[in-house]
């Protein structure tokens, strides 16, 4: 069977920026070509979230984002009843609606939600794409123009937060990490409106930061945050505090911590 890219109902301008790291768009594409679902793994802030919005707006497509919590069910996903009026009705929920009307269904950090989530994708993520709905009795078939994508950090991964193989298996992944200096200056400098030259340090000493992950820190500086930061400066605010602001202080709530995080910004930063 073959299937055809749709036509971009936005215009270039109007497509989210999105800096490729390799050949992340083409496989994106044509995972959505041949109806594979897809699975995107790596650190917070890395731009993950970004890349679905910059393929959704390129490709045409609805995008419908859920950000996953420790009390998401599947019932948030699938809809409920609800009293409306006095009458019980039923309300589809994010999921379902991608999937009756087509378009990309994005759930960042998958692993947060609860356990019975998986139950639910299983069968939308092999060859049957269905979606059953038990309070309804429907089984809905996910037409071609429905893609479901997901995301989560295998940093935060531990025994009682953790993907399944089984569940893993069912996607084809992309693994993204933070860009090269020269990109990730030039993406922060655009996002933020400050000279290159002023980001490249910012960067320099998230590199630093980044390097402590997994000994003082369980996170490095995300490249949102170096986007918060730069801009701060570019309004005005002194570089040091800026960089307390939107670098440090997010970090951590150690003291010991921090103060040792606040030296290596300080030689860095003047």
């Amino acid at each position: 069977m073959n299937f055809v890219l749709p036509n971009a109902t936005l215009p270039t301008a109007d497509i989210p920026h999105y800096s490729p790291l390799g050949n992340e768009c083409a496989l994106f594409e044509t995972a959505w070509v041949r109806q594979l679902p897809l699975l995107l793994k790596g650190p917070t802030g890395c731009g993950k979230t970004r890349f679905v919005s910059h393929m959704a707006a390129r490709l045409g497509l609805p995008l419908s984002t859920v950000s996953c919590h420790d009390d998401l069910a599947a019932a948030d996903l699938t809809g409920r009843y609800l009293l409306k009026g006095g009458d019980t009705v039923w309300v589809d929920g994010p999921l379902t609606r991608a999937v009756r009307e087509g378009g990309v269904c994005y759930l960042d950090e998958i692993v947060e939600a609860r356990k019975d989530v998986a139950v639910v994708l299983h069968p939308l993520t092999d060859d049957r794409r269905m979606l059953p709905l038990e309070r309804t009795g429907e089984m809905l078939e996910a037409p071609s123009g429905f893609m479901l994508v997901v995301s989560y950090n295998p940093g935060y991964q531990n025994l009682l937060k953790s993907l399944k193989p089984s569940t893993r298996q069912r996607f084809v992944a992309i693994e993204f990490d933070f860009l090269p200096k020269a990109q990730e200056v030039a993406v922060v400098s655009a996002e933020s409106g400050l000279a290159e030259g002023q980001v490249a340090r910012l960067v320099d000493l998230a590199a630093r930061l980044r390097a402590l992950k997994g000994h003082d820190l369980e996170e490095g500086v995300s490249t949102r945050l170096l986007v918060y930061c730069a801009s701060l400066i570019d309004a005005g605010m002194p570089a040091k505090e800026a960089v307390r602001a939107a670098m440090i202080e997010p970090l951590t709530d150690e003291p010991d911590v921090r103060a040792a995080l606040l030296e290596v910004a300080d030689s860095l930063i003047a």
